[in-house]
């Protein structure tokens, strides 16, 4: 995992997915996600990525608002079928669940950069072991809940009801009703577990998919490659913007300041960029003007300090650079924007 702990993030087919629970569960889901930040623009997005160590808010936020001690459990229970993906269509066309299931778990970066999902065999019976490699988000009741049912549902589906889970140890304390964890499981649950699994039949791993095809795999596990690579590429992106937050008070950041910071030579973050279809003076560009609008809207620092906290040298070129950002100068933004 090449990715940075800050950095790990999940794709915002999730909280899609989310909303769509939380719709059927009657949810007052304006100050949910007027409390998170999401925009309508998001819910539409199945590309957008979201944070992962938001999901620590996300659920305190709906407990809160939803005053359900199993809000995990309901919203898994109300959550649609995952579909309309690369991973379910990967599923699908392999020959067998556990072909699919294999496959899956090698582009699960695809869900999450924080998955650490694996198989294994115990006692006759196959297990899903499920983590997060964030330690804050690690061991989440409400997340790890709503996450095993929803995978749960999806392998019901792609088996044709076939699956059926036969145990699930998490790696939680125990919290909320027990009754209702064995209502809507309806399987052994077993809590503070040294990890969260959840255990199956292992013959279902030899179950034949009814969509099996060979020449739809073969697309379906190159369109995946294609997504994986391209976060990839945007990673370097996530950790050139790390690295500006670090020294942009320094003054004159350059491109070879950065690279140095990335153990990376000039050359091959140029290239990396490139890759990424952009380049550091956008990136630099890009940095500056979201962290002065920032700065304009959410503080009441000084034009000077905002000036240094930037890294311009002048007020004159901060003040050229804004004018070009924006149409309009810091004060006028300002002004603006705390009339609105």
């Amino acid at each position: 995992m090449s990715s940075n702990i800050a950095e790990l993030q999940d794709s915002s087919v999730m909280v899609q997915m989310a909303y769509q629970a939380m719709l059927a569960m009657g949810v007052d889901t304006a100050t949910v996600l007027s409390r998170m930040g999401i925009t309508p623009a998001m819910l539409h997005d199945r590309h957008a990525r979201t944070p992962h160590d938001a999901q620590l808010l996300f659920w305190s936020v709906l407990e809160e608002v939803t005053q359900d001690p199993d809000v995990g459990l309901h919203l898994g229970e109300n959550m649609p079928v995952y579909q309309g993906q690369v991973l379910q269509y990967l599923f699908l066309s392999s020959a067998t669940f556990g072909d699919g299931l294999s496959r899956a778990l090698n582009y699960q970066r695809l869900l999450s950069d924080a998955s650490q999902a694996s198989m294994g065999e115990e006692g006759g019976m196959a297990y899903l072991h499920v983590d997060s490699l964030s330690p804050n988000v690690m061991g989440l009741r409400h997340l790890n809940e709503c996450m095993v049912l929803g995978l749960i549902s999806f392998f019901r589906y792609v088996t044709d009801q076939a699956f059926v889970p036969a145990k699930i140890e998490f790696s939680h304390a125990s919290g909320g009703s027990a009754q209702e964890h064995e209502r809507i499981f309806a399987c052994p649950v077993h809590f503070g577990c040294e990890q969260t699994r959840l255990y199956f039949d292992a013959k279902v791993l030899q179950l034949p998919s009814s969509h099996a095809e060979p020449e739809l795999l073969q697309l379906h596990e190159k369109l995946a490659s294609e997504h994986v690579a391209k976060l990839e590429r945007q990673d370097v992106v996530a950790r050139v913007y790390r690295v500006l937050g670090e020294i942009l008070e320094t003054g004159e950041v350059t491109l070879d300041q950065v690279a140095a910071r990335l153990a990376m030579k000039p050359r091959t973050l140029r290239t990396r960029l490139a890759e990424a279809d952009t380049n550091f003076n956008q990136l630099l560009a890009n940095y500056r003007c979201n962290l002065a609008k920032r700065l304009l809207t959410q503080t009441h620092e000084s034009i000077d300090e905002i000036v240094y906290l930037t890294g311009f040298s002048e007020p004159s070129t901060f003040y050229r650079a804004f004018k070009r950002w924006t149409q309009m100068t810091p004060i006028e933004y300002r002004q603006r924007r705390h009339r609105s």
